[in-house]
Formats: C-alpha cells, structure tokens, sequence
C-alpha cells in the first residue's frame, strides 16, 4: 500500500493580513497531482485542516475541491481534527462522506476505531488520534487524574495497542498507521505553531507510539523525522518568515506485507517565496540586489536614518506582495544616541526637553517646580554623602 502523509494545510490562514487561499488551492492541486503521478492509494492529513473551528465558507470551498481532487487523483483519504479546526465541524456528515473515500476521524471515543483499508497482502487500520487537550478530553479517556499531553496520549495509544492486539488474537496479520497530532520531543518548531500547553507539559516521546508500523505526525510546521516510523511532514505552504529557508515536502509511505517497507520526500512546488530585505527605501527600490525578492512575500527592514513617511506604499511599486514592514534606527548615529544628546547638559535642561517632548513646554511655574524638586533632590544627596563621611564638593 502507498500513502501519502501530508499535515497542517490550515486552509483560511492569512498571512502578516494577506488571504492566501488561491496559494493553498495551488499547493494542494500539487498534491492531488503527486498522488496521481505516483500511484498513492491513500492520503492522511493529522489535523489543522483548517485553520480556525468557524471557517469561512471560501475556505470550505477550497478545502472540499481539494479533497474532491485527491479523491479524484484514486486516493482514499483519512483526516483527523488539530487543535486550530473544530472536531465537530470537521467531523460532521463523517458516516456520509466515508462512503465516498473521505474519512474524518475527530472523536475522541473512537481513537481505537480504525479505518482498515486493505491491499494485495491484507488489512492496513488507519487509527487517528485528534488533538487530545488534557482537560477536555482526560475524563473520556478514563484518566481523570492526567495533566499532560503525554499522560493522554499513552491513554489514547493504550486503546490502539488493545485493539491491535485483539485483532491478532484473532489471526489477522494487521498492519498499522496511526495519525496524531502533538509535539514530539526532539522536533523542532518554526514559529508558526500556535503552542498547545495550557497548564501542563505540551512535549511527549516518540516511543509512546511503540507498536504501530507507521506515525504520520501533524501540529509542526517542517518536514522532520524524529525516528524512521515516526515523522512531521509540514504544512504545506510556508506560513511565518522564519520558514523562508524551508522546502516544503510530503512524505510518501510504503508498506508491504511486513510492515513499513520504506519512506520517500517528494518536494511541492513553491507558490510564492519569502524574502526579508533591509536597506534605506531608495536602496530598495534602486539596487538590483534585490531584485530576486521582487515576486516574493516580503518583510523589509529599513535603515533611514529618520522614519520615512508612506514607506509601504512606496515600496509596494517594486515589491508588491510587501506584507512587513519595521524601520531599525541605525544603531552607528550617535547624534540618535540618548547619552550625547545629554552630554553637557544641566538637570534643569534634560528635565526641560524631557517635558517639551513629551507633553509640552513648561510654564515658568512648572520651571520653578522643577528646580525645587533638583534642589531637595541635590540636598538630600549631599546629606546622604555627608553621613557616610564623604568630602561634598
């Protein structure tokens, strides 16, 4: 059997405000397209399918073509809920759409519940485990005193292995994919993972999934292997600035009579790249050295020595797909650093120009109020040196 493991589409993301749904459309056309090159037998998607529990109904509309593709690709797909999309929502018409090859997995009660889809060398159970908050969900899994995500996920693993175990009591060779959606130590976020703790340890261990022959990990944002069964294939499209270097990737999975036979990268096409600039504004408009950046997503930082005025709409002649924009002060003007400007100064002058920049000038009667309290300020200084025996000049 061949299965394709890709995660994390969050369909409805923005990016930095930019709708990016004609972006995931074209990243999951890829993907239908790969399991049509490739002969894949089945598509799993471990969670965050969409990207918040009430998605726009544009989004619905992108979400469901692509599944109408993969499925027209000749995959079957398996799909649980990440702790962005609703279990509910996601999982409605569930029993209607697993008679079309769609299966949504999102209730906790049937974490042990598999879909078995089989091949030329027998059954294969597709068990999805959904995003487990320990609060929600500790109770139905029989562990009222669990706090963290690892004392869920052992429950929840508990359940699968029991069923594995019954099956082959009964003489079915059954090989196993499990689908879950967590933080496995030893992975590595990039940034643009919403955190899952909430009052208890987020991270648990890859061998809490022992026993299966493959994991198909959703919830991290990068291609990773944290064992050999055990991987992250990333979402889909690159979503923060700190992705900007990563190749976005699916993995595709081979099983043969044994078990998991081997594991493949297969690269997506990139829809529109990150780039991150710095210079002055005449600089990014003028020097060809950025010109690389001009198609993509941009953050720019600008260097003017004085904030420039309207910079975003500037920019956006050259670079317009421009979504960030931050002005550094040059750190090397020391006519901007705060000790030369008061170098040489009296009390009396700082407070002043203090008081102008932030409110307004003084009047004489603030003045006075102000050389009255550096006054009391100096006194009670010099008494204090005065006390210790120091000389007071």
């Amino acid at each position: 059997m061949r299965i394709l493991h890709t995660s994390d589409w969050h369909v409805g993301r923005t990016f930095h405000g930019v709708d990016l749904l004609a972006d995931q459309a074209a990243a999951l056309e890829a993907v239908a397209q790969l399991v049509a090159d490739e002969g894949v037998d089945v598509v799993v998607v471990p969670g965050d399918v969409y990207d918040r529990a009430v998605p726009s109904a544009d989004a619905v509309t992108v979400c469901n073509r692509a599944f109408e593709e993969i499925r027209a690709a000749g995959a079957v797909i398996v799909a649980t809920s990440g702790n962005h999309d609703s279990p509910a929502r996601l999982g409605a018409g569930a029993a209607f759409a697993a008679a079309g090859g769609l299966h949504l997995m999102t209730r906790v009660s049937e974490v042990a519940t598999p879909v078995v889809l089989s091949d030329a060398h027998g059954p294969v159970a597709f068990y999805g485990i959904p995003y487990l908050e320990p609060d929600t969900t500790r109770a139905e899994l029989g562990v009222p005193t669990a706090r963290t995500h690892a004392d869920i996920l052992d429950a929840a693993m508990t359940r699968v292995r029991t069923d594995l175990s019954e099956r082959a009591d009964q003489g079915a060779a059954v090989r196993s994919v499990v689908l879950a959606h967590a933080f496995v130590v030893g992975a590595e976020a990039t940034g643009s993972e919403r955190s899952i703790s909430v009052g208890g340890v987020e991270t648990v261990s890859a061998s809490a999934f022992d026993g299966v022959d493959y994991v198909a990990l959703g919830h991290l944002h990068s291609p990773q292997t944290v064992t050999d069964r055990v991987r992250y294939s990333g979402s889909p499209l690159p979503y923060s600035f700190g992705e900007r270097t990563h190749r976005k990737a699916v993995w595709i999975v081979d099983l043969d009579a044994d078990g998991l036979a081997g594991v493949t990268r297969h690269d997506l096409p990139v829809v529109r790249g990150l780039s991150q600039v710095s210079g002055t504004v005449d600089e990014l408009l003028g020097d060809d050295a950025f010109e690389a950046a001009v198609g993509d997503y941009v953050s720019a930082v600008l260097t003017d020595p004085v904030r420039p005025v309207d910079a975003m709409r500037v920019l956006r002649e050259r670079f317009p797909h421009l979504v960030h924009l931050e002005w550094a002060r040059p750190a090397g003007d020391t006519d901007l650093k705060y000790r030369d400007k008061v170098r040489g100064r009296t009390d009396r002058e700082i407070v002043t120009s203090f008081l102008t920049d932030v409110r307004a000038e003084p009047t004489a009667s603030e003045l006075r109020w102000v050389e009255q309290a550096l006054g009391a300020a100096a006194r009670e200084s010099d008494g204090e040196a005065a006390g210790r025996g120091e000389a007071v000049a």
